[in-house]
């Protein structure tokens, strides 16, 4: 027999949750790769990844910032340099920034973007000049003017693009700001905040983070609960994304597509870069400590240059004898750029003082003066120990 029910009494004879319950909203985020870890297409390449002399460019780009960073590892491990960060693996998250930005956009670096500063002309020898404690190291002769020095607090350059993509709205300037970090960093207030503002002003920002698996010695795993970094976009009502960082085209494509939503006022990105952290934190931290031999080797054969190397000689566009010569110009740069940095000499006393008010302070302005007072008796062969 078939027993039918009014629809009034099937009401109640659902189970509260469900008739309460309904989805207010779905989100998904998506991952961007173009070459696999083998240099192979995994799909149609966007338009300017089809002219191999500009893969080549962003390619050379790669090698020069790797040969640079080996040689200021070297420099640091025989006390010619101080703590060093190195970016060893970050390579293609790096370039790809800087490739996509124009010269109007200004960029807020953490303190390992080399590729993005290369790029924007930053010289090496400012890069070595910072971390040898010279402050002239933050004064980039050719960058542009609007670009900052690198910011080694964590997260606190988020405010600062976010300000700077505020400014560049308010002047309906198409401009737009972009800023760095790491996996770690994402758990900072900063963080949030910038988001927030960001995802509120509807603000010409692209945030990118690194996701290179380690906060130092903390994995991503005791960092999150997320499946994403990507997705703390959705918190902040922006776009998030989620890209290969070692594939050099997915990258730049991420980019591109972000900066052009910002240019035509559609407001913020976040872009997580898969990548992986090949080196130590810096040259004060030893990750063997707390990291699996196994693990770094993995990742090593996923590295950014293997792979657009590999595509770039399957195009008939780059060969061994042109990575040889290619490799010996980097040297030869680095070390010109080295010897500039070793010849700079000491910086001048006062510049512990001249870098961070604009108006110094009564009291550091007598400091200021003492410190000359000294050195000048010391120049003159008066001084003591003081």
């Amino acid at each position: 027999m078939k027993i039918e029910f009014d629809p009034f009494f099937l009401f109640f004879l659902t189970p509260l949750e469900a008739r309460l319950r309904t989805i207010a909203a779905k989100f998904e985020i998506g991952h961007t790769q173009y070459l696999d870890p083998d240099g192979k297409p995994t799909g149609p390449l966007p338009r300017f990844a089809q002219d191999p002399a500009t893969l080549v460019g962003m390619y050379r780009w790669m090698v020069q910032v790797r040969v640079f960073d080996t040689k200021a590892i070297a420099l640091q491990r025989t006390g010619q340099l101080g703590t060093y960060a190195s970016c060893l693996g970050h390579e293609a998250a790096h370039v790809g920034i800087g490739a996509a930005m124009a010269r109007e956009d200004a960029f807020f670096p953490m303190y390992r973007e080399y590729g993005v500063q290369f790029q924007r002309g930053v010289h090496m020898h400012e890069v070595l000049l910072f971390w040898g404690g010279d402050e002239r190291g933050n004064c980039f002769k050719d960058a542009p003017a609007h670009d900052f020095p690198w910011c080694v607090p964590i997260a606190t350059q988020f405010h600062h693009a976010t300000g700077a993509a505020t400014a560049f709205k308010y002047r309906k300037q198409k401009r737009c700001a972009v800023t760095v970090i790491g996996d770690g960093g994402t758990s900072q207030g900063d963080f949030y905040e910038s988001l927030n503002c960001a995802g509120a002003w509807k603000l010409p920002v692209v945030f990118v983070v690194c996701n290179n698996k380690w906060a130092i010695s903390v994995p991503l795993a005791a960092q999150t609960a997320c499946e994403t970094l990507a997705q703390k976009a959705i918190g902040g009502g922006i776009y998030g994304e989620q890209v290969d960082g070692n594939d050099i085209i997915a990258m730049r494509d991420a980019m591109d597509r972000a900066l052009k939503r910002s240019r035509k006022g559609e407001g913020a990105t976040l872009i997580e870069a898969m990548t992986y952290r090949l080196s130590d934190h810096t040259t004060a931290d030893d990750a063997r400590r707390y990291r699996d031999a196994a693990e770094v080797e993995d990742h090593k054969a996923k590295e950014p240059l293997i792979r657009i190397r590999k595509y770039l000689e399957t195009l008939g566009a780059w060969d061994a004898k042109q990575e040889q010569a290619w490799l010996a110009e980097c040297a030869a740069r680095v070390d010109a750029e080295v010897a500039i940095y070793k010849s700079a000499g000491k910086p001048p006393v006062e510049s512990m003082f001249d870098h961070m008010f604009a108006n110094l302070p009564e009291k550091l302005a007598r400091q200021r003066d003492a410190c000359l007072e000294l050195a000048s008796h010391a120049d003159d062969g008066h001084g003591g120990a003081h």
